[in-house]
């Protein structure tokens, strides 16, 4: 699964990179080294310029909460327990099957973090895990592939401001080679080339499973980081430094 994540690059530098012409953000994240589920992230999306127009699709930075909430959902709290969505059933899965075939995005990351079992801790009778981050080894942003939807509160007015709700999951698959000692799953990526029809709507059918490919074997680096990644409270540059496996206490 991907649980965690690292995101600190700037809107306009995320604008850049994945050539976003609408940027929808009421004011800049701040850069966050322990992204948790229910957070707000930066997502890229493409929507109609507006719900009449017969223009294609723009391509948008937004800010959206980690943790999906479908459509139909009564209790938005559901988003806590749907932070990821497995390849194997993004397709027909009642949770996403409306969002993959219409609301797909991007999730830039500097990396994410999984947590290896090393040894019995014989105190609390519980495996010790060390965390590891994992990023590209030339260190460009990750683009994590990911569903995005959008809530309608029956509770909020017709003119509130915050009657939507935007929410996002990213999307795994069995971990690659190179980093699957250390978790089974990971997130899946979306290559450059094909990030247009990944996130044009007007895409459909089987053949969009074909668009998500694991990272290249040897495109992925994995070091061991401090555990104080392992509480949501910490967060800094600093979370990112890598250890010698042994002193990852």
């Amino acid at each position: 699964m991907c649980g965690r994540y690292a995101s600190s690059r700037r809107p306009e530098d995320l604008a850049d990179e994945f050539d976003v012409v609408d940027v929808r953000i009421p004011a800049p994240l701040e850069a966050d080294y322990n992204v948790a589920p229910t957070d707000p992230v930066y997502a890229v999306v493409e929507r109609p310029p507006s719900k009449e127009s017969a223009e294609p699709p723009e391509r948008q930075l937004r800010v959206v909460k980690w943790g999906l909430v479908p459509s139909w959902a009564k209790d938005p709290g559901i988003g806590s327990r749907m932070i990821n969505a497995r390849m194997e059933t993004v397709a027909e899965k009642p949770a996403y099957k409306r969002a993959f075939a219409k609301r797909r995005c991007l999730l830039p990351a500097d990396g994410y973090f999984e947590w290896y079992p090393t040894e019995e801790n014989t105190k609390a009778g519980k495996p010790r895990k060390q965390p590891f981050f994992i990023r590209p080894k030339d260190h460009g942003v990750l683009a994590m592939a990911g569903l995005y939807e959008i809530w309608r509160d029956p509770a909020k007015a017709e003119d509130a401001d915050d009657r939507f709700l935007w929410t996002c999951t990213v999307i795994t698959t069995d971990a690659e080679d190179d980093v699957g000692h250390i978790h089974d799953r990971m997130p899946l990526m979306v290559e450059r080339d094909r990030w247009s029809d990944w996130l044009d709507p007007r895409v459909e059918g089987p053949d969009l499973l074909d668009l998500l490919v694991p990272a290249a074997p040897g495109s992925l680096e994995a070091y061991p980081v401090s555990t104080l990644v392992s509480n949501v409270r910490n967060n800094g540059p600093e979370l990112l430094d890598p250890l010698p496996l042994e002193d990852g206490s």
